[in-house]
């Protein structure tokens, strides 16, 4: 039924609400009402209803739209592959690397269960490449690679469109794919949380798009499986067992090209001054204030996560970013103790620095990878350990020395806000996940209780 009879309301704000921005309107007797994440779409919106009222145009009553919106609505849905492009163009430009890594993963793990004719025959991983070159935004006109042709092709008139996840069958075969891992074992419950919060935000842009009228997840019901974000203690390494360590580094290698002495101040950094390995990458000789007493300090003010050449806008491995969930020029000071001053001087004299400054780099200058200290770390472990803690946690990864030092630092009496402002995160974060004992604390806390028992 259509009618003459609107009255169109002027918008009005909701705090507190995921879409704070409501327009209401009445066709005969009919209220009707849409909500908005912005003010500038509530107002695109009313303007188009206005413009149909002026000229003339019958609205419906079921869904109060004029007759132009109306054919609109009803024109072909997007399919699941149009959406996860157009999704994936507007999200590229303000995202860091590792999220554009992290959203095309989500993106590709919901197609597995949307999947639609010929499509359905493909195999994950032809699925998993060839949605990898096809969500990367590119050149007007680029061609599709030989290798992926096949697989697009089915994939562009092979998905569902994005309506049909409002079947909840849909729905749940979708979060079920994101709990499974490569080879279809139960994935860990960051990697499942990680992907549901990226398809989530997609899905709110197809609401705004008006393919979805709410996300069709939140309606799937499933077993919460417990997070802890808690360090594990046993990864956690003394004073006296990180010189060790320090020491051993410096005997990975070959003696000529020093590929471990090379590497001695990086971990020092991750330990003695607590920054993220991206961090210290990163890390200039201007940043960096090195007295010949006392303590120093590092100014940090950039990351040099590891991505990938696909998802960075220079085409290298690593990203250049500023510090991590800061503005892009925030800084963060943090003072360091006279035993890294030494470690990064001596450094510096022996190594020099990379032509922008950088103090850690590889022998051609380049930056140091991920998989460059990684190895050289494992292989120090086998040195300074015993067979015992080699197949421990204990330090198992350089970041658990950033675990380290802030477990050390608060052990020792350290006020949590302070430590938090040195570690760049929030204090609420920092108590949930760093406020551990350092390797052998355990038997000094039993003592203290028996000496208390016997008092």
């Amino acid at each position: 039924m259509q009618t003459l009879d609107v009255v169109i309301w002027t918008i009005r704000q909701r705090k507190g609400r995921a879409k704070p921005y409501e327009l209401r309107w009445k066709v005969g007797p009919e209220p009707k009402s849409k909500s908005f994440l912005t003010r500038a779409l509530a107002d695109h919106f009313r303007a188009d209803l206005l413009k149909a009222a002026k000229r003339g145009e019958p609205f419906d009553t079921v869904t109060g739209l004029p007759t132009s919106m109306l054919k609109t609505e009803k024109a072909i849905p997007m399919s699941w592959y149009e959406f996860a492009r157009k999704y994936m163009t507007m999200r590229w430009k303000d995202a860091a690397a590792k999220t554009r890594e992290s959203i095309v993963d989500s993106l590709t793990v919901a197609t597995f269960a949307l999947l639609d004719g010929e499509a359905t025959y493909l195999s994950k991983k032809e699925i998993r490449a060839a949605m990898q070159w096809a969500l990367i935004p590119r050149q007007e006109g680029e061609g599709v690679p030989p290798d992926y042709e096949m697989v697009v092709r089915l994939l562009q008139k092979g998905t569902i469109p994005v309506r049909g996840m409002e079947d909840p069958i849909v729905a749940r075969r979708v979060c079920d794919e994101l709990t499974l891992t490569r080879d279809g074992k139960r994935a860990a419950a960051d990697t499942t949380a990680r992907r549901r919060r990226g398809l989530n935000t997609a899905l709110q842009y197809a609401i705004d798009l008006g393919e979805l009228t709410e996300n069709p997840l939140k309606r799937i019901k499933q077993k919460k499986i417990g997070r802890s974000d808690a360090v594990d203690r046993r990864a956690v390494v003394n004073p006296a067992q990180m010189r060790e360590l320090l020491t051993a580094v410096s005997y990975v290698g070959s003696w000529n090209r020093a590929r471990g002495r090379r590497l001695v101040a990086f971990y020092a950094t991750l330990y003695f001054a607590g920054t993220r390995p991206a961090e210290a990458v990163g890390l200039r000789e201007s940043d960096c204030q090195l007295p010949e007493r006392g303590w120093g300090l590092l100014t940090l003010a950039q990351t040099r996560p590891s991505s990938g050449k696909h998802w960075t806008d220079n085409g290298q491995v690593h990203d250049q970013r500023g510090l991590k969930q800061r503005d892009e020029r925030a800084v963060r000071e943090v003072p360091i103790p006279p035993d890294l001053v030494a470690i990064l001087r001596t450094h510096i004299a022996e190594f020099g620095t990379a032509e922008d400054g950088r103090l850690f780099h590889n022998e051609r200058g380049g930056v140091l990878g991920a998989s460059t200290y990684a190895r050289a770390w494992e292989e120090a472990r086998n040195l300074a350990l015993s067979p015992q803690q080699v197949a421990s946690p204990l330090a198992g990864r350089p970041y658990d020395l950033r675990h380290a030092a802030l477990s050390t630092w608060l052990n020792a009496g350290v006020d949590a806000t302070e430590v938090a402002n040195r570690a760049g995160n929030s204090v609420e974060v920092l108590l949930k996940r760093y406020a551990k004992c350092i390797d052998g604390r355990e038997k000094i806390n039993n003592s203290r209780i028996e000496m208390a028992l016997k008092s």
